[in-house]
């Protein structure tokens, strides 16, 4: 099902210029940022309001984007999002670019190498879905399965190439089931596919042989494609080619479809057996080897690779012979790796010379360094010295010191000695990379020193064990036995320069010597730097203290409180009342009223 216009990926920004137009979708470059930037594409299927026409291709459009949701497979265009808005349908998949713009830069073993691509994902529809997914036919006998699905459109308009060269199939628009595979639906759908790829026995609508051989249609469309793509190829550049070419035009295209063999089976021809291919196979296919077919593969990597053109692998198998899963084998990296990770021109026997070293693997490179792994980073930096030239100064300074700062910044123990902040250094230019100011240490794990003397003991001698206990020991105030009196503490005279206004410098008191004669004797008052402002009072014993933060002390005083006697304003109207005849009035009236009552 299509997503909402809500369910649309956010940070996407789709680029104004098409890629490609087509009469039912125009497919567009378009970018996404979600903490990082990532390139993909978008189709987009415009509906005209009214137009049967654009209704149909509609349709189609949103049928193709369910396939590509249902069937996934890493040959089969990867599929990101769905969604509608305005009336308009857009799919979201992987970034990719049609075949037809990139086939006439493709090399004989790069388009060998594509076929193969196709030829994997077209199994896994006919076969492995059918193993994977059962459907069980009600009419079959004996408990007969039922293969899955045919792609029916298999051409070059079909066919998408990623970034690093890889073929996708895609185009799903008009695949269906086996089940649903019928003369009837051929028929109807006809108009809209490639022509040339149309199997014969489509043309006699009476013919049985679709239902009794599944598969048919896309063998011999693949067989168009194959010869449409490697017709003005040279075939020395792949071995087996030519009988390959033969294969396709008198086998994959012969008009009776018994006579087609089984795309699976293709995968053994020695055009997809050669070491290449069985190299490439065995990269994507790592994390399903055991360990002893690791060992093997690795061994004898180098001595394969020795043997093709050293362009040819830095473009098409550069990124799998720089991820993570060979990175962290332990035979690869014995065997493989340091052959890998240091250009050839550099005196090393490397795989690769500086200027392939420059186009195609560092950005590989730079991208491993981001892939926080300490591992990873380990492994990189410890061959750092033999590939760091192959950098410019602004992508050390912008994207590997910083990623090299963050490693050591959460878990030091990556960058184990000074060697790899050096090669930093003389690559950069600098005297010294600092790894950064807020870490605990630079790039140095060795012993700390010891802790400085306290302020006043710089052009102090150092002393035994004996002499600081015997110093320690001159703290003490010894009492008239010999002792060491705690209670009482003798009283030590100030100085005229312990004065307020007079301020001695402790280095300048440090220089005093202070005489050490075997017997407990408190040293003098400025060699210790200790200036007491307020001795501890001494019993029976009075004298005048000199407060230093007299001046300081608040004066607080009560508030005082004003009392004004309030005097009442004069008026006109002022009445002045005459004491007395407060008996008269109203008791003479209350005992009048008493008389009514009786």
């Amino acid at each position: 099902m299509m997503g909402s216009e809500g369910s649309r990926l956010p940070g996407l920004e789709i680029e104004d210029k098409a890629v490609q137009v087509t009469d039912g979708w125009t497919l567009y470059s378009a970018t996404i940022t979600t903490g990082t930037t990532s390139s993909l594409s978008v189709f987009i299927s415009y509906n005209s309001i009214g137009c049967v026409i654009s209704k149909a291709n509609a349709a189609s459009f949103e049928k193709a984007a369910k396939n590509l949701m249902l069937y996934r497979h890493p040959c089969i265009l990867k599929f990101i999002s769905s969604w509608h808005k305005n009336g308009n349908t857009y799919l979201a998949t992987e970034n990719v670019c049609p075949l037809s713009q990139v086939l006439s830069g493709q090399t004989s073993l790069q388009i060998c190498i594509g076929l193969h691509s196709i030829l994997k994902a077209l199994v896994f529809l006919h076969e492995k879905l059918a193993n994977a997914l059962v459907v069980l036919n009600s009419t079959a006998e004996d408990g007969e399965i039922e293969a899955l699905s045919s792609h029916n459109n298999v051409c070059c308009a079909a066919v998408y190439v990623i970034p690093d060269g890889t073929w996708k199939l895609g185009g799903l628009e008009y695949l269906c089931r086996f089940s649903e595979l019928t003369t009837s639906y051929l028929q109807e759908t006809r108009a809209h596919r490639y022509e040339k790829g149309v199997a014969p026995e489509e043309e006699n609508t009476k013919s049985s042989n679709i239902s009794q051989q599944y598969s048919c249609i896309d063998q011999f469309a693949f067989g168009v494609l194959a010869e449409e793509v490697l017709s003005k190829k040279p075939e020395d550049d792949v071995p087996a080619m030519a009988d390959f070419q033969e294969l396709c035009k008198k086998q994959l295209q012969n008009i009776e479809p018994s006579v087609r063999p089984k795309l699976s089976s293709l995968l053994e021809h020695p055009f997809f057996t050669h070491s290449y291919i069985k190299i490439h196979s065995f990269l994507e296919e790592l994390p399903l080897k055991s360990d002893l077919e690791k060992q093997l593969f690795f061994r004898s990597l180098v001595t394969e690779l020795e043997s093709l053109p050293e362009e040819l692998i830095a473009s098409q198998l550069g990124s799998l012979l720089l991820s993570r899963l060979v990175l962290l084998d332990t035979t690869a990296q014995q065997n493989f790796l340091p052959r890998v990770l240091c250009p050839s021109d550099s005196g090393h026997l490397g795989l690769f010379t500086i200027a392939t070293y420059k186009k195609y693997l560092v950005p590989k490179l730079i991208h491993m360094f981001c892939v926080r792994d300490a591992q990873v980073r380990l492994l990189l930096l410890t061959h750092f010295s033999k590939f760091c030239n192959v950098f410019t100064n602004e992508q050390l300074k912008e994207q590997i010191l910083p990623e090299v700062h963050n490693s050591h910044k959460s878990n030091p123990k990556t960058i184990k000695s000074p060697i790899h902040v050096q090669d930093l250094s003389s690559q950069l230019r600098v005297n010294t990379v600092s790894i950064g100011a807020d870490t605990d240490s630079a790039a140095s794990y060795e012993t700390l020193p010891e802790r400085p003397s306290p302020d006043g003991g710089e052009d102090k001698t150092t002393t035994t064990s004996d002499e600081e206990t015997e110093a320690w020991s001159d703290w003490d105030v010894p009492d008239s036995n010999g002792g060491v009196s705690v209670g009482e503490k003798e009283e030590v005279p100030l100085s005229k320069q312990d004065s307020p206004r007079h301020v001695s410098s402790p280095l300048k008191d440090s220089t005093t010597t202070r005489t050490s004669s075997g017997q407990n004797s408190l040293p003098d008052i400025t060699t210790l730097d200790i200036k007491m402002s307020s001795p501890l009072p001494t019993v029976g014993k009075h004298r005048d203290e000199i407060d230093f933060f007299q001046d300081m002390e608040p004066v607080i005083s009560k508030t005082s409180v004003l009392r004004v006697s309030e005097e009442t304003p004069k008026s006109k109207f002022d009445v002045s009342l005459v004491s007395g005849g407060e008996e008269e009035g109203w008791y003479d009236d209350l005992e009048d009223w008493g008389d009514i009552g009786k």
